[in-house]
């Protein structure tokens, strides 16, 4: 590959020469194979840190008014009984973080249960409650009674149970009696207890309040898991009919293999599994699958021009041919992802992270896993027939 200097050329790879990559195939396979069975153990123990997208919790985004360490701010709020908090400096803003608590609903439920009685014994009996629901991130309760009531009495009656309520307002046509009490949620819950416990450098609110329930989180999971899955099967069907059944178990293998180190070094770095990171997994899917499609092709192609050279000598050969290719989009798509690694938020860096990761990876497959299985399948199985 050749890169236009100022008057001259400059050659990363000189062309015409054949590297022997199959002479070192051996070191390089049993590496492989060893990280895959690693990482594959990994998702068993100690098993992915999957973030709230995939095991539901709240995400709450605070700007501090004075200066506050992170390890002040995880203090305060295991004070506060959130358990134990993911605490996040937002980079390039001062005193701003994000905190990730396993909590949804700011209401326990038996104080749910406390408030539900003290509103039977307002509009006359259990019976006369139609409805008496907690929104999933516990900042609304929707009611719904038989007897005649207004909204006051309604809110006195939850307030007396303990719930943290803001107001109550009367929704639908005055038939309906139907009411929607609003509540302190997690983060007004959090930014009262900081203002407690940090003073003035506590914030004024919440910037930001996000939420997924833990069914909702599964349910995201699975269909991450599943969108891997369709993915690997459907490039396995594309090579299949674009070259030969031989070629598809090694590049589909590549793919696997790609995807399971990557999330390998996720699970040994201890950094969180979000949906960002099922994105940046398949984003180098189809970036190893391209790398491995281009050497496919060229050995396809110097199947017509060399007919009397082995498989082996075919892949070194068309290796060699775009190695400087390989090389070089890889180089391009690390050095294109490099600023948000470096400027970006804590989440970007993990996504960019895995995407380098992957790219290095995939370049590496497409050489030591795709060519070597394919040689294997056509000795084993095709050229006998």
């Amino acid at each position: 590959f050749n890169v236009c200097g100022w008057g001259e050329r400059m050659e990363f790879f000189k062309p015409g020469v054949t590297y022997d990559f199959f002479k070192y195939r051996w070191p390089f396979i049993i590496t492989s194979v060893g990280l895959t069975i690693l990482s594959l153990a990994s998702l068993f123990w100690p098993g992915p840190r999957f973030g709230i997208d995939f095991k539901g919790g709240t995400e709450v985004e605070l700007e501090c008014k004075g200066a506050v360490s992170s390890s002040d701010l995880r203090e305060a709020v295991l004070k506060l009984g959130f358990g134990s908090p993911d605490v996040l400096e937002v980079q390039g803003f001062k005193n701003r973080f994000i905190l990730r608590l396993e909590q949804i609903s700011s209401v326990p439920k038996e104080q749910v249960a406390t408030a539900r009685a003290e509103l039977a014994k307002l509009v006359g009996g259990e019976g006369n409650i139609t409805d008496f629901s907690v929104s999933p991130g516990g900042d609304k309760l929707m009611i719904q009674v038989s007897s005649e009531t207004t909204s006051e009495p309604i809110a006195n009656a939850l307030r007396a149970a303990g719930l943290p309520v803001r107001e109550v307002m009367a929704c639908g046509s005055a038939p309906d009696r139907r009411f929607q009490a609003h509540l302190l949620g997690i983060g007004d819950k959090l930014v009262q207890g900081l203002k407690e416990h940090l003073g003035d450098r506590a914030p004024d609110q919440p910037l930001r309040v996000e939420w997924v329930g833990p069914k909702a989180g599964a349910q995201l999971r699975d269909a991450a898991i599943n969108a891997i899955l369709y993915t690997v099967a459907f490039v396995m069907v594309y090579i299949a009919f674009r070259f030969d059944l031989r070629f598809a178990p090694g590049g589909v293998i590549a793919l696997a293999h790609d995807a399971l180190i990557t999330l390998g070094i996720y699970v040994a770095l201890n950094k969180e599994v979000t949906l960002g990171t099922i994105a940046a997994i398949l984003t180098v899917i189809g970036f190893s699958i391209n790398d491995t499609i281009v050497i496919y092709d060229r050995i396809r192609e110097n199947m017509t021009r060399m007919r009397d050279a082995t498989l082996v000598q075919l892949i070194n050969v068309s290796t060699s041919q775009t190695l400087g290719r390989s090389v070089i989009t890889s180089g391009t798509g690390v050095i294109s992802v490099l600023g948000f690694f470096i400027w970006g938020t804590p989440l970007i860096r993990d996504i960019v992270f895995a995407l380098v990761t992957g790219f290095v990876i995939g370049t590496y497959s497409s050489i030591y896993v795709a060519a070597p299985l394919t040689e294997w399948m056509d000795r084993r199985f095709f050229r006998k027939a």
